[in-house]
């Protein structure tokens, strides 16, 4: 395996996630990489008290030191106690909490001013204010994207060519210049990504900040890999609007095999259990952010229980209770788990035959690193355009949603999910869409093996940041101009 330069016996690189699991779980597979492939690199990460426990044991077979930091009290509009996005109690307050990390900004270079010489700093694009951080000390800092190349790819084009200015519909399908195969619909996009958006408004700023503090970065980390999205890749290379990508992923399969644990989760064993019956399951989650009406919630369960398929529904706290009775009448197929449950073992598991998925990048990249077709049930954020790109470009999916003009977003109707989730488990729709996903499960192990695009990749990153001679300004920008205020 690769090894540091003997010019840099103390290489040190030192990361900030994101106060989310779902931007933080990516980062911790790639400390463990590191770790492991570059042992005389020394990592610092920085997490806030409510987020150390978790990293702690994480990563507790590995070495690695962890800065606490304060994270702000008396937000306006904040409930007390909140340090993560999962514990917010409305996604309405996003960039509230968002910005209000910025206020961690003089205690954190006050550590990182304190570490021996840190040779890069690898943050979430989120904490844009990091990158000023940096600079003031002379580090390079690169972004983490928790963005595929085909959003990043789609967007820039669609924002260049201004297509999404004078469409009718919100619904209606438009053409994108740069890749004219790929159909995309103003819905696609969240309200602050419209041109009609207040440019004024808190998640506009917040966002804009992070958009120009990862251009004006080093470089950018994707949790991708070269050979899933070759013309989206390039196009960023040649034409986007951001810095050098190094795609190290899929971060997931940096994780060694776990020891069966001696006390089994239940929903472990009840998927033992479907295994020796010769059941194949449906996992279906939403993520940890998305808040789903009752309603919706209810319909999908008339839909998986008409469907006659066996499944597990890894339900979160912001899903509400769907209607009395319905796991006793399930019972003998259907698990509803609502205690922590690990995706990635799910995934593997030789039981899941299928996803029902919102999309989120994480969940897409797992779930083809492991051979599991997706029925695509975008919610918000990038997982619409996430949703297309596993349809309709890898074809390693279908759509939930099949009724909404252009839209792969809308309401999903109990009867319309149980005609698809049989097609995907048991139709030929559902053969075709496996068959691709076990084929991108089998590039994307190719990727990450010694010589592989994401293994040469990580290869580079790490001789490239760690033999340079020198480590001022070499951000795009000394990182002023981008200071942003609470």
């Amino acid at each position: 395996m690769g090894s540091i330069s003997s010019d840099f016996p103390s290489s040190h690189v030192v990361f900030f996630p994101f106060m989310a699991k779902g931007h933080t779980i990516p980062l911790l597979h790639l400390v463990r990489l590191l770790r492991r492939r570059f042992r005389r690199l020394s990592v610092t990460i920085f997490a806030t008290a409510a987020h150390r426990p978790f990293i702690s044991q994480f990563l507790s077979d590995t070495s690695v030191s962890i800065i606490e930091l304060s994270f702000p009290q008396d937000i306006p509009g904040l409930p007390a106690g909140v340090e993560s996005t999962e514990t917010l109690p409305s996604l309405s307050l996003f960039p509230e909490f968002c910005m209000a990390t910025k206020l961690m900004q003089p205690d954190f270079e006050k550590e990182l001013q304190a570490l021996p010489p840190v040779n890069f700093l690898v943050s979430d694009g989120f904490l844009w204010w990091t990158l000023e951080s940096a600079s003031k000390f002379g580090i390079p800092r690169i972004s983490f994207s928790g963005l595929s190349n085909f959003v990043g790819a789609i967007s820039v084009a669609v924002m260049k060519d201004r297509l999404l200015a004078g469409v009718e519909s919100d619904d209606e399908l438009i053409t994108v210049s740069s890749f004219p195969w790929v159909k995309v619909t103003r819905s696609d996009w969240d309200p602050v990504f419209l041109p009609e958006a207040d440019p004024t408004s808190l998640h506009s700023r917040f966002l804009m900040a992070s958009i120009q503090a990862t251009i004006n970065s080093y470089g950018s980390i994707v949790n991708s890999f070269y050979e899933l999205e070759q013309v989206f890749c390039d196009y960023m290379k040649h034409g986007g609007a951001r810095p050098k990508a190094w795609n190290l992923g899929p971060l997931c399969l940096a994780q060694t095999p776990k020891e069966a644990p001696h006390n089994k989760p239940t929903w472990l064993e009840w998927l033992d259990q479907k295994r020796s019956q010769g059941k194949p399951v449906l996992y279906v989650a939403f993520g940890s952010q998305a808040d789903i009406s009752a309603q919706q919630l209810n319909e999908i369960a008339i839909g998986l229980e008409e469907s006659g398929v066996s499944f597990l529904w890894a339900k979160k706290g912001r899903e509400s209770e769907v209607e009395e009775g319905f796991e006793e009448r399930v019972k003998e197929r259907g698990m509803v788990a609502r205690e922590w449950v690990d995706q990635w073992e799910v995934l593997r598991h030789e039981s899941v035959k299928g996803f029902l998925s919102h999309c989120g990048w994480n969940s897409v990249v797992e779930s083809v690193s492991c051979g599991v077709p997706i029925l695509a049930w975008p919610i918000m954020a990038d997982q619409a355009l996430n949703a297309r790109m596993v349809v309709e470009e890898l074809k390693a999916g279908l759509r939930a949603v099949e009724r909404c003009g252009g839209s792969v977003k809308g309401f999903v109707e109990g009867k319309e999910l149980q005609r698809l989730v049989r097609e995907l488990m048991e139709g030929e729709k559902g053969k075709e869409v496996r068959k691709k996903a076990a084929e991108i499960s089998e590039m994307a192990k190719k990727a990450m093996e010694e010589d592989g695009s994401s293994w040469r990749n990580l290869e580079e990153l790490v001789q490239q940041m760690c033999n340079r001679q020198g480590q001022k300004n070499l951000q795009g920008t000394t990182g002023e101009g981008n200071t942003f205020n609470y």
